[in-house]
């Protein structure tokens, strides 16, 4: 299926972004754990800083910066290709098609949700602690 550039804009957007951020955080995690783990690969090459991160420039930073521009650089490709691209596509128009409840609807929602939830809360609570005086009572013999 052919697809204009500008349809399904929204869907892949925020699919690449939001994926980008995954991707940082696990290079940061790299990052920290190769630091962490292997003292050699956290001192500093040549004392040299990088100026605005102030992120002492290591081998682990630079596998973890490497990682990263990989996995832009394969997001992006990924997501533009046409099989990825029309999943992102249906979906944003799909989504448009979905009748979203109003702001009243919502809260009405919530507050039936968070009353059965603390229904639910106190009854277990009742529950647990009468279970807990029988089986202390009759079961294991402690007066009560």
């Amino acid at each position: 299926m052919a697809y204009k550039p500008q349809q399904g804009r929204i869907a892949r957007t925020a699919a690449f972004w939001s994926s980008v951020m995954l991707l940082l955080y696990a290079c940061y995690t790299l990052h920290s754990e190769l630091s962490g783990r292997v003292e050699s690969l956290a001192e500093p090459l040549g004392g040299i800083v990088i100026p605005i991160v102030s992120v002492k420039l290591s081998i682990s930073f630079l596998i973890s910066f490497v990682t990263f521009v990989a996995g832009f650089v394969g997001l992006s490709i990924w997501l533009n290709k046409p099989k990825s691209a029309d999943l992102l596509i249906d979906t944003e128009a799909e989504l448009r098609k979905v009748t979203w409840p109003t702001m009243q609807e919502a809260t009405n929602a919530s507050m039936v949700v968070i009353a059965t939830v603390v229904f639910l809360m106190i009854y277990m609570g009742l529950c647990d602690r009468l279970l807990g005086a029988v089986v202390g009572r009759y079961v294991l013999g402690m007066a009560g």
